[in-house]
């Protein structure tokens, strides 16, 4: 049972050390392709080098796509409104007195682009 845990977990380290050598976006390709090699024919020696060497991009990575994801969330969830829906929005506050036309002019571009 041991031993089928530890096997799991280095499945579960090789696919991390993949996916993070892959969607990492500070090496070129030459360096991807050379930390892919080294993992595939030195394996353990590769993935313990790769996580003493690049350990904190792989969280970095982690949590920029945790943090992506938790807002696409938020947006979808709040349902932002369209363009049209903010624009008539701004002409209320406008018209309302809320907001100037300097303020206006420059919420109406925000919201256009």
């Amino acid at each position: 049972m041991i031993w089928f845990f530890l096997f799991f977990i280095w499945i579960w380290l090789l696919i991390a050390v993949f996916s993070d050598i892959f969607r990492s976006q500070d090496m070129g390709g030459v360096a991807k392709a050379i930390w892919i090699l080294f993992v595939i024919f030195m394996p353990y020696l590769g993935v313990f080098v790769y996580l003493i060497a690049r350990g904190s991009k792989m969280s970095e990575h982690a949590m920029k796509d945790m943090q992506a994801a938790q807002a696409a969330y938020i947006r979808q969830t709040a349902g932002t409104p369209s363009t049209a829906e903010e624009l008539a929005r701004l002409a209320d506050l406008k018209a309302q007195g809320v907001i100037d036309e300097a303020e206006f002019q420059a919420l109406k571009a925000k919201a256009i682009s």
